[in-house]
């Protein structure tokens, strides 16, 4: 009877439910964590959710096999601006939408199989969780890790909200296509700045994330160590004292020819009010992009404002004070010195405004005019390990590498006593306020005799009212008629509620925690948080690896301070897996203009439409729903079983590589599940046959370090080879009975319907996922035979595989016998035949 994956997968994820098979439970066993990064509720599930899903599967149900009591939560992230999108563009209200695609994606990702404790499920939208989210503000308020300042924002005039850098794009909002306007609002902020060094230092101990998101983190977070001064102003009738600079590399001082403010520094600010010239240029500056990646690729611009500063280090030496794009209000102070000899960006500048360019090092040797002329054509930017002979030299030595003279100039500077050496980090503060409704309400009120206000906990969840409509940009809670009114929790008079409502990545920040005691009236349960935390093993893209990861490691830290989690939670995530991303060819054709027309895999056969038509192939690429390579899990499920989408994920690369899928490597995997369950159902005669004992013995062992080194493609490797052996064996009875149990164990973790079929039909007890891990017999792992190599006059030529106790004298026989040797020897006798015990046969012919 073939396998029939239909009806297989159903029954026993209904057996697993009906016994509670994943419900995680707090006792006397060893505890173990997974956790994949929850998703957004968008309302279809794909093929990498498919991926992420499987790989934390394998995970979680090969720790329960060994003994661990298992944590493997879902939820959803489910706040954001999708689906007050689609409020705005389809009518209805963003959490019907919301709800709606939960529901959707959950019932597509349950056929899948995934060993998930279903009833910690929750939503960030949900009630409880909006109640608890804003308890834990109230008590990061009274402990300090809140601020309210007014900031430089990226402002779209017309859906009236803020936008995060990554959603201005060419200068204008990603949604609207509207001009972006920097704009001063007064907003709420995480003093995540606080804890940049402890953040930072912290990243030696994460052993178990991989070395590139730690780079990541580390470059975001980006300690310097700097020299901070002032520029005098020459003029006092100029409308200000001086100018304050921070640089790292106060050692090419000697080669400053120009100091350059952001456009929203205070001082081109005030400049500005009184020269539109000015006002223009800045303004025309904001609308080129905000983001680093915007100011670092966009032309470099400046405008000369008729300013002028002195040098430090020489009063006469007078500097012109320019204004530039690629100045950053919001690090070091808006305002920097500009030496083109030695930075490629000011050297950019320089010549096309035609500053003067000075060299203050060149390379080893060089004397002045050398090292001017150099620079006069491109910037000098030699590592700071390197050691370079400085030409306008003002502290240390001669030659030195630029870390040394870094250190002797900050010297030099506190001792004349014209700067100070300062640490700074790239980190700033988290700005939450989102001028947003589908968001977690921000829960303060503004009272006329009080001010700003927290609310009162037993007045908790302030909840968002239902009774809104998206028929005009901006928030819908600011013009609600009367959800903003509220009493002051401190005087009882009057009061108007916060409006903005919380980035989206708070809501993510902590669910992790949350799901140790998903239903606490509290936001954690401390002492299933003591239990459980920390995450054993988190799973996700890459593409999280610095903001969600940073800010969940700032609230951890965040919520043992407020005491909800215990002293060891400071960094949630013992272990992190980034996996790639699921590719696809694309296939097109095009229409009578010569553009691209995409086309579903599912509608090309062969290489052509339905209608004949060839298509064009780009090989590999992310699935993308705009270039229709999308694959439907639902579709291969419903084809295929869940098994074999979870197979083919898991057999194709390493799961850190993209996968790519097709469909004949779906079909291959099909063929080799009902091939194992064919195994199982034959009865065959016949007794033991050990060596596919010492196979399956070795499977265990080869399985069990593939699993617990990420390397899912080499244990499905070793699983196809003891079906194989399997099949080649003339074993029968319970000696195969009791390798097919093996085999069963094995696979359970990633095919786990199929496992179960094959257990029961081998005679195994109970479920396979209440049988445990096997262990390996290590009799059966040590080799009786060892392989030698040949090599004739110094050449490899064969191989003989012998008894590892073997005399030298019948290994000598066997290698004079061999076909190989005998040719060489064309029947002479070899001069010299030496035999190194277990690992080489020499022969001198």
């Amino acid at each position: 009877m073939p396998y029939d994956p239909s009806s297989s997968e159903a029954r026993w994820q209904k057996a697993w439910a009906d016994a509670d098979s994943f419900t995680a439970i707090r006792d006397e066993r060893p505890k173990y964590y997974v956790l994949e990064m929850f998703p957004y509720p968008s309302g279809r599930i794909h093929m990498g959710h498919v991926r992420n899903y499987t790989m934390g599967d394998v995970v979680a149900r090969f720790k329960r096999a060994q003994g661990f009591s298992v944590l493997h939560p879902m939820g959803w992230d489910a706040f954001g601006m999708p689906a007050e999108n689609a409020a705005m563009e389809q009518g209805g209200h963003p959490r019907d939408w919301t709800y709606g695609n939960i529901a959707t994606m959950r019932e597509q990702l349950k056929p899948l199989g995934l060993s998930i404790d279903w009833s910690r499920e929750f939503a960030t939208c949900d009630d409880s969780y909006v109640a608890q989210q804003q308890a834990l503000f109230l008590d990061f308020l009274d402990a300090g890790l809140i601020t309210r300042k007014s900031a430089q924002v990226n402002w779209d005039p017309v859906d009236m909200t803020v936008l995060a850098n990554e959603q201005v794009i060419d200068g204008k909002g990603w949604r609207s296509g509207a001009p972006v306007e920097r704009k001063e609002l007064t907003q709420w902020f995480f003093r995540i700045s606080d804890y940049s060094e402890e953040l930072l230092e912290a990243l030696e101990g994460l052993t178990g994330w991989p070395d590139k998101v730690r780079l990541m983190q580390q470059n975001w977070i980006g300690k310097s160590r700097g020299l901070q001064f002032s520029f005098a102003a020459t003029d006092a009738s100029q409308g200000f004292d001086a100018i304050e600079v921070y640089t790292t590399r106060p050692d090419t001082l000697m080669g400053a020819s120009f100091v350059a403010l952001s456009p929203d520094h205070p001082i081109i600010r005030t400049l500005a009010a009184g020269r539109p010239e000015v006002a223009d240029f800045c303004e025309e500056c904001r609308r080129i992009g905000t983001t680093e990646e915007a100011i670092e690729t966009a032309p470099k611009m400046g405008f000369d404002t008729g300013l002028t500063v002195r040098h430090p280090l020489d009063p006469e030496w007078q500097l012109p004070v320019w204004i530039a794009n690629f100045v950053l209000m919001d690090y070091g102070t808006g305002a920097i010195f500009g030496s083109p000899a030695h930075d490629e960006r000011d050297h950019e500048f320089a010549t096309k405004y035609g500053l003067p360019i000075r060299a203050t090092f060149g390379e080893r040797g060089m004397d002045l005019a050398q090292a001017d002329a150099m620079v006069a054509k491109a910037a000098y930017v030699p590592l700071k390990s390197e050691v370079v002979t400085y030409v306008r030299g003002f502290a240390g030595k001669t030659e030195q590498t630029g870390e040394a003279a870094v250190d002797a100039a900050i010297a030099h500077a506190e001792a004349e006593g014209y700067g100070k050496g300062v640490t700074k980090f790239r980190l700033r503060d988290w700005g939450i306020s989102r001028q947003r409704y589908w968001g977690c309400p921000i829960p303060v009120v503004h009272c006329e005799t009080c001010g700003t206000v927290p609310e009162a906990k037993e007045n908790l969840p302030v909840l968002l009212p239902q009774d809104v409509s998206f028929d005009q940009p901006g928030n819908p809670l600011d013009r609600h008629p009367t959800w903003r009114q509220a009493s002051c929790p401190k005087c009882g008079g009057k009061a108007l509620r916060e409006t903005d409502t919380m980035d989206t990545f708070v809501d993510s920040s902590w669910y992790y925690a949350r799901f140790t005691s998903s239903r606490a009236d509290t936001p954690t349960n401390r002492a299933d948080a003591d239990y459980w935390m920390n995450v054993d093993q988190y799973i996700g893209g890459i593409e999280h690896a610095i903001l969600h990861l940073l800010y969940s490691r700032f609230f951890a830290r965040a919520m043992v301070k407020t005491g909800h989690l215990p002293e060891t939670a400071k960094e949630p995530f013992n272990a992190l897996f980034t996996q790639g991303m699921v590719t696809h060819e694309i296939y097109m054709t095009r229409d009578t203009r010569g553009r691209p027309v995409y086309h579903l895999p599912e509608d090309v056969t062969d290489g052509k439409l339905a209608d004949g038509t060839p298509v064009e192939v780009v090989p590999s690429a992310k699935m993308s729903k705009s270039k229709k390579n999308v694959v439907d899990p639902v579709n291969i499920v419903s084809s295929f079983g869940a098994d074999t989408a979870r197979w083919f994920m898991l057999s194709d690369s390493p799961p850190e590589r993209d996968v790519e899928w097709t469909a004949a490597g779906a079909e291959a995997a099909s063929k080799f599940l009902s091939r194992v369950y064919r195994l199982a159902e034959e009865t065959r005669g016949g007794g033991e046959d050990p060596e596919l004992t010492r196979a399956a013995h070795r499977a265990i062992a080869d399985v069990t370090k593939s699993i617990e080194g990420f390397a899912f493609n080499k244990a499905v490797a070793k699983l196809y080879e003891l079906a194989n052996a399997v099949g080649k064996s003339g074993a029968g009875g319970e000696p195969r009975r009791e390798v097919l149990r093996i085999l069963a164990q094995l696979m359970a973790p990633m095919v786990p319907h199929l496992a179960e079929e094959v257990w029961s039909m081998a005679g195994g007890q109970g479920m396979v996922v209440d049988a445990g891990w096997p262990e390996p017999d290590p009799a059966m792992l040590e080799d009786d035979t060892v392989t030698l190599p040949i090599q004739i006059n110094g050449k490899r030529r064969a191989e003989i595989s012998v008894a590892k106790d073997m005399p030298k004298d019948q290994i000598e026989a066997l290698v004079l016998a061999d076909d190989t040797v005998q040719r060489f020897l064309d029947g002479a006798t070899p001069k010299k035949l030496i035999v190194v015990p277990g690992r080489i046969v020499n022969v001198v012919a």
